[in-house]
């Protein structure tokens, strides 16, 4: 079995920003470690960003940051 990642759901990962908090208005991808930490410690938030927020986790703990960002620029988004 071939795991493909989903080409839409990684550039909006690249692309979200965090819309609440100390780190309001960064992208994800910039959100220090030890912060999403916590957020697995204490749970998640319900929904699409405790998903985005535990894939932002992953891609963190496995050295996948370079690849998040390049993604970010090489596919841009509009803005409203």
């Amino acid at each position: 079995m071939e795991i493909q990642p989903d080409k839409q759901k990684l550039i909006e990962l690249a692309h979200y920003k965090m819309p609440f908090g100390k780190f309001k208005g960064r992208y994800l991808v910039d959100l220090p470690e030890p912060y999403l930490v916590w957020f697995k410690q204490e749970g998640f938030p319900a929904g699409k960003l405790g998903n985005l927020l535990e894939a932002m986790l992953e891609i963190k703990i496995n050295g996948l940051e370079p690849l998040i960002r390049k993604i970010r620029k090489d596919f841009p988004v509009d803005s409203p």
